[in-house]
């Protein structure tokens, strides 16, 4: 039985539909590139703190970043 991963942020998403990548946000937050691309794999999430300095980042509202818990 495989279980499917949760989809928690969609920080690869936004990244993409700016056209900026996981290593150039790593850079901006003076984060490390591998604890980056975790976040953009769903692997481990950022802080609340940190997903507001992503939003501050990336000019977006916060909420953007977020994964809906409802289906349409």
């Amino acid at each position: 039985m495989s279980r499917k991963k949760r989809i928690y942020n969609r920080i690869k998403a936004v990244l993409a539909e700016n056209g900026k990548t996981n290593i150039w946000l790593a850079e901006r937050l003076e984060k490390n590139k591998t604890t980056v691309s975790k976040w953009c794999t769903n692997d481990v999430q950022p802080t609340m703190e940190t997903l507001f300095e992503i939003a501050d980042t990336l000019d977006v509202d916060v909420r953007e970043l977020l994964a809906s818990n409802k289906t349409k």
